[in-house]
């Protein structure tokens, strides 16, 4: 997601405000340009957050899925670094890639960095002190998309969410829509799954975006892990689950326990400013934003998937996006505040829940 560009403002400790010089702003150079490094003038962030006060003014729309609009223009995201790839080979589509949502209503920019890891730079051959800048750099991608189009072609107002991917996103394996990986099916613990974690929420937390988006957490142990990292980071986030309903109507993590449970571990970490669900069947998620609701006491993040399911023989998506006005009501009547979408979801959608949704911050 994104912080607002357009009028380079910081959240300090205190929760207010304050404006940055443009000398502040980490850089953003063409693909063989020194990579942008970290501001040292920025002031550490801490919540609350604008963005969080926000959500009592109305609901607000949350991008789409980046990747695909990526690949629409053309990119072989392929690799293990997926989107993140072009954070270093061509950081330039990003920025309008990001710009399509925008342009579509888009309030919430959430940045390149899900697949973006120390451990998964170094895979590629990606040395620490580069992976740090990169990290810098998807934001500022976001930031400037914005940025550019401010007062023109987008809302009057946009946030940055610094994307963290759970750890199954670096090995790349699909094991992040199970959790196999973490304790207790799995090898790695909590201890394990902190210090993973902790160095790039450190880092993003200094880029200065808005929100750390922690996205598509599959398991209890690394939402532990996380929380635990949150707390005390005096940073703005939101914990999403990527969640499945049963026959029996229980919300599950992709590791089968009960998400209601996970959800409330958020409760009273103070950083945390929203919980949600993500990439998940639309059809699931009516139920899981009620659970989510009530079990953190926090507003909501929800943004599914198309609704498309994916032929891993034929490798094509199949069906219809399932996207309904009913579906939108439903989810804001239980505590959505922040209502986007994951795989699969285009701008022009985006524009359809930018029409669809109450226009309680700003003119649709």
């Amino acid at each position: 997601m994104e912080r607002c560009y357009r009028q380079n403002r910081h959240v300090t400790t205190s929760g207010r405000s304050q404006d940055l010089p443009p000398s502040c702003l980490p850089s953003v150079g063409p693909p063989d340009s020194p990579p942008d490094g970290p501001p040292s003038c920025l002031p550490p962030p801490g919540p609350p957050s604008d963005l969080s006060q926000a959500f009592h003014a109305g609901p607000l729309v949350l991008d789409g899925g980046l990747a695909a609009e990526l690949e629409r223009s053309g990119h072989d995201l392929s690799g293990s670094l997926w989107s993140a790839r072009l954070l270093q080979d061509d950081p330039e589509a990003l920025v309008r890639g990001h710009a399509q949502f925008v342009r579509a209503g888009a309030q919430v920019l959430t940045t390149a960095s899900y697949q973006a890891s120390y451990e998964g730079f170094a895979q590629a051959g990606i040395e620490p002190e580069e992976t740090t800048r990169l990290l810098f750099r998807s934001v500022a991608l976001a930031r400037r998309a914005a940025g550019d189009l401010a007062d023109s072609d987008g809302p009057d107002r946009v946030w940055i969410a610094a994307s963290v991917g759970p750890y199954g996103a670096m090995l790349a394996d699909g094991s992040e829509y199970t959790g196999a990986y973490a304790v207790p099916k799995g090898p790695v613990d909590v201890a394990a799954l902190r210090a993973f974690h902790a160095r790039r929420l450190e880092v993003l937390a200094r880029a200065g975006a808005d929100v750390l988006a922690c996205e598509t957490i599959p398991c209890a142990a690394e939402a532990e892990a996380l929380l635990r990292e949150l707390d005390g980071l005096g940073v703005p986030a939101w914990l999403s689950l990527t969640t499945v309903t049963g026959g029996d109507g229980v919300v599950r993590t992709r590791a089968g326990e009960r998400a209601q449970e996970v959800f409330a571990l958020a409760r009273d970490v103070r950083e945390v400013i929203a919980v949600g669900v993500n990439c998940t069947d639309p059809a699931g998620v009516s139920t899981a934003v009620r659970v989510a609701a009530r079990a953190s006491g926090k507003p909501v993040v929800v943004y599914p998937n198309s609704g498309e399911s994916w032929d891993s023989r034929a490798r094509a998506w199949r069906g219809e996006p399932e996207f309904d006005r009913q579906d939108l009501a439903g989810w804001l009547h239980d505590g959505a505040r922040l209502i986007g979408g994951c795989c699969r979801v285009t701008p022009e959608q985006i524009a359809w829940i930018r029409q669809v949704l109450p226009a309680g911050n700003g003119p649709v």
